[in-house]
């Protein structure tokens, strides 16, 4: 039986949520090597490392596994949950095909939460591997009504479900609420109030007025800069490595073998590359490219599984097709890989 004692390096998971225009990307930015899943454009202004927004949630567990597999950088940052929730969301509204007429919303909770609980236990793999988690998050005002107090008052939280926001709480090391810090005065003369300062801060320990906590023993407020915690990350340096497209190391095999026994190589990159066909809407073209599906394998997978007659033109594929592939990905891609594909 091993017994270990002292404080153990490993990865952390990071939740920094904060008011409009903080500096939550940028703060986020300044983590170990930081890879960004930006979901909604906001580092296209920033000299960053970035996947290829997530045009669906299949894109996005995808960016995720490659990271937990290939691990290309030191910190993953998801720039932001709430914008990725709402990815979640379309992407199980068309896979059970609710409608604004569906009215069992206790469904549609328990779905998104068992949903988006899958997508945090794959970001716990990553940090597993030794790669911080860097979550980004809006801030809203909700009213609190405590059971055992008289009346309600405001304060911040995760701009999310109350279902999904207590699990993104629950996962992480440490949540960071930054605000700006304002001193109220009054005039003696009026006894007009105004607000002066606007220093940005971040607080590190849950109050009335927010949502917040870590575990590195931080003071409550620090300035909002990424100094303030870095000692936390100092020893957390997982080696990165760049590895192969799966579909390139294949052909790469298929390739020495056939060079071993004077055969002729077939030539994969022309057909791999060639572009996506317009009437292909772009979650699902993102896939085929993430996957390195041409468009006739596409249409081999619609027409092997039984969704269209075998002569029917790509531009004739209806939409609603297009979006069951695109919330079935997994069972697409296995159609296409033991069917189809035949290196």
């Amino acid at each position: 039986m091993n017994i270990l004692s002292g404080v153990i390096p490993k990865a952390q998971k990071v939740v920094i949520y904060g008011v409009e225009g903080i500096g939550k990307s940028t703060f986020a930015s300044q983590f170990p090597d930081p890879l960004f899943i930006d979901t909604e454009d906001s580092t296209l202004h920033m000299d960053v490392k970035r996947f290829d927004k997530p045009t669906s949630w299949t894109m996005l567990l995808q960016q995720i596994e490659y990271v937990k597999v290939n691990k290309p950088c030191q910190t993953l940052v998801i720039d932001t949950i709430d914008w990725s929730e709402k990815i979640c969301k379309d992407h199980l509204i068309a896979l059970n095909k609710w409608t604004d007429s569906s009215n069992d919303y206790g469904a549609k909770y328990i779905a998104l939460e068992k949903e988006f609980g899958g997508l945090l236990n794959k970001l716990s793999d990553v940090v597993e591997v030794g790669i911080n988690v860097v979550i980004t998050a809006h801030a809203w005002l909700r009213k609190k009504e405590e059971p055992d107090e008289m009346g309600a008052y405001d304060r911040y939280e995760l701009k999310l479900e109350k279902k999904t926001a207590p699990l993104v709480k629950e996962w992480a090391d440490a949540v960071l609420f930054a605000n700006y810090k304002t001193t109220i005065i009054t005039d003696e003369k009026t006894k007009s109030k105004k607000g002066l300062g606007g220093q940005r801060m971040m607080f590190t320990n849950h109050r009335p007025a927010w949502d917040a906590k870590n575990r590195w023993g931080l003071a409550d407020e620090l300035p909002f800069d990424y100094s303030q915690i870095a000692q936390v990350f100092a020893n957390v340096t997982p080696q990165t490595q760049v590895v192969e497209n799966p579909i390139r190391t294949a052909a790469n095999e298929i390739a020495e073998e056939k060079r071993k026994a004077n055969e002729p190589i077939p030539n994969f990159a022309p057909e791999r590359n060639q572009d996506i066909n317009p009437s292909i809407p772009v979650s699902v073209a993102d896939l085929m490219k993430l996957n390195q599906v041409t468009n006739e394998e596409i249409l081999q997978v619609i027409y092997q599984g039984g969704f269209m007659p075998a002569d029917t033109p790509i531009e004739n594929i209806p939409d609603d097709l297009w979006g069951y592939l695109a919330t079935n990905w997994e069972p697409a891609m296995n159609l296409l890989n033991t069917k189809i594909r035949n290196f």
